[in-house]
């Protein structure tokens, strides 16, 4: 009787070390950060000023102090990408202001390094009208 009494306190004390032991890791690993990208207005014409933003996130927390954001823009078949630091505006976000000279499919891609981490979302926009078999 005595055996198994001192076989289950032990048993109980491994698994509240273990729950412990996780639960301190658990709190030591942040949360990633997360990139909204967004572009503005959502179909913009040739020659009109298009605001490119990124709003960072950790948590519910917004980020104010990201080490660097680039923005990579280009048009659908261009090797050539065109990379703009971005601004910060407050409140988390981050933004650049272009123009576009010719009507097409383009892309966005955000690179957002903040706090020993990095998020790359990538957005797929078009400016002016558009055939059908300019679109993919």
């Amino acid at each position: 009787m005595l055996l198994i009494g001192t076989i289950m306190i032990i048993a109980a004390g491994c698994g509240t070390a273990k729950e412990k032991n996780q639960s301190s890791q658990d709190q030591g690993m942040p949360e990633m950060i997360d990139v909204t990208l967004k572009i503005d207005p959502e179909h913009p014409q040739p020659n009109k000023e298009v605001t490119i933003s990124a709003t960072v996130t950790q948590g519910k927390e917004k980020v104010d102090d990201a080490d660097e954001v680039v923005f990579e823009v280009w048009k659908d078949g261009q090797e050539k990408h065109e990379k703009i630091k971005g601004e910060s505006k407050g409140n988390g976000v981050y933004s650049i202001t272009k123009s576009f000279s010719e009507s097409g499919v383009y892309y966005a891609i955000s690179h957002v390094t903040a706090r020993d981490m990095h998020n790359m979302p990538k957005k797929e926009f078009t400016v002016g009208d558009v055939s059908a078999d300019q679109q993919k």
